[in-house]
């Protein structure tokens, strides 16, 4: 093997090396990169493991990249495009020619080339139209990410308290169940003191299953909404989630600046139609463009090989070079450009009308999500004051009953609305964190709330 050979392999040996080299670091660099959550989990430990685990937070980024990738495929046509080229001719048949009473033949039987040519754009309008859009497409790619963050938030928040208003309700069934199994024991005794027939306890017994059915019910429910939330955050399904509620105290999240007004400009879908007219009017321009002429300049220096004998082909070279200019100008392309243009106006027209309606819909977004949060401050307000006027009434009965003023028919009722009353306050309470969240997103305003 050569010295030439031997050094070859060698460069190809460290090139391998330093590319599988490369691949374990990145591969290090990406599992580093994963978040881990922590033992007790907090909404803001979701929202940021979200971020950086979710599919589609990570193939909005991975969009971006490829984004600058296809930028920088574009305006390589301004950089020198050099190429090598190589001929072979077996000529059949020379021609010829006739110089005075001489026919002489104008070649020879074998000829061969080895061309090497840069080309270099001086005028295009295509890559003038690349070099412009550059900027709107990383902004047009920024927005996507960012649409897919406000997403995140808000669905991550919803999902975190679903489970905790979950959690809270089987903390007031498994309250409610201490309380039946109390009055079962209650009622068995008076029936089997012959106080009263079988009838209350039997009615016991059936509420307190239900009640049970209601638990069960809620915490199957509950395994569903933590399998949810894992898809949320992008966590596999095997892996372990313990949600923190220490500090969190619902109540105190209700609240919301009603008084604030909508900005379109803080709407991520506005600035997305703002961006994709302006990509538009880019369009318009590039048609403008095509009128232009593209000047372009090329320099190429050749070795002409030629011989009677093949194997005497490479024994001589005769080398040539020419530098010189291309000037091409579209004079009548059958009304082409002129359609194009008119068609680019048209379309960007048509996105002034996305725009209108956009307005429109933003603004009854907000309406809506305004008018729900407010009704459902109202219900959560009247939930509370139901569950406390609940909470007394049971317990005034409970005494009387215990007193044998008043039946186990109207005990058990009053149990009935009392449970009624604290599931309807837990239900208010999510749907006025949620109305939060829809006003917030209508505002525009999640990233700036977190």
């Amino acid at each position: 093997m050569t010295t030439t050979a031997t050094m070859y392999f060698k460069k190809l040996f460290y090139s391998i090396l330093i590319v599988i080299g490369s691949g374990f670091a990145s591969l290090s660099l990406a599992q580093e990169s994963t978040a881990a959550l922590p033992e007790q989990v907090r909404l803001q430990d979701l929202i940021d493991f979200a971020l950086e685990n979710r599919a589609t937070i990570q193939q909005a980024l991975l969009d971006e990249e490829i984004g600058e990738r296809e930028i920088a495929s574009a305006l390589s046509g301004w950089y020198p495009q050099i190429a090598a080229t190589g001929t072979y001719n077996n000529n059949i048949k020379i021609p010829t020619t006739v110089i005075g009473d001489q026919v002489i033949a104008m070649g020879q039987k074998h000829s061969s080339a080895v061309v090497l040519q840069a080309d270099q754009q001086l005028l295009n309008p295509g890559l003038m139209q690349a070099s412009k859009a550059a900027r709107y497409i990383r902004q047009q790619n920024a927005l996507n990410t960012e649409n897919s963050t406000i997403n995140t938030v808000v669905e991550v928040s919803k999902g975190y308290y679903d489970i905790l208003t979950s959690e809270e309700q089987l903390n007031i069934i498994q309250e409610n169940l201490a309380r039946i199994e109390r009055q079962l024991a209650d009622a068995r005794a008076r029936y089997e003191t012959g106080i009263v027939d079988k009838i209350d306890y039997k009615r016991a017994e059936i509420t307190l299953a239900n009640t049970k059915a209601e638990q069960k019910r809620v915490a199957e429910m509950l395994n569903y909404k933590y399998a949810y939330l894992k898809e949320l955050i992008g966590l596999g399904a095997g892996q372990p989630l313990t949600l923190s509620f220490e500090n969190t105290a619902m109540e105190q999240e209700i609240l919301l600046d009603t008084s604030r007004t909508v900005n379109l400009e803080n709407r991520v879908e506005f600035r997305q139609l703002q961006t994709l007219k302006q990509l538009q009017q880019l369009n318009t321009q590039y048609n403008k463009w095509t009128f232009l002429p593209t000047l372009s300049a090329f320099y190429n220096y050749a070795w002409d090989f030629r011989n009677n004998q093949f194997p005497d082909l490479y024994s001589q070279d005769f080398p040539r070079s020419v530098f010189g200019l291309t000037l091409n100008v579209p004079i009548f392309q059958g009304t082409k450009r002129i359609q194009e243009i008119r068609k680019s106006k048209l379309q960007e027209e048509r996105i002034d009308w996305d725009i209108i309606n956009l307005k429109n819909q933003i603004n009854t977004q907000y309406e809506m999500a305004m008018a729900t949060y407010k009704a459902n401050l109202n219900d959560w307000t009247t939930a509370q004051q139901n569950m406390v006027l609940a909470e007394e009434v049971y317990n005034t009965l409970k005494l009387q009953y215990d007193e044998g003023i008043k039946t186990y028919l109207d005990l058990m009722t009053a149990e009935t609305d009392l449970r009624t009353a604290q599931i309807n306050y837990l239900n208010a309470l999510f749907a006025v964190l949620s109305g939060k969240l829809e006003v917030q997103r209508a505002l525009g305003i999640v990233l700036d709330e977190r």
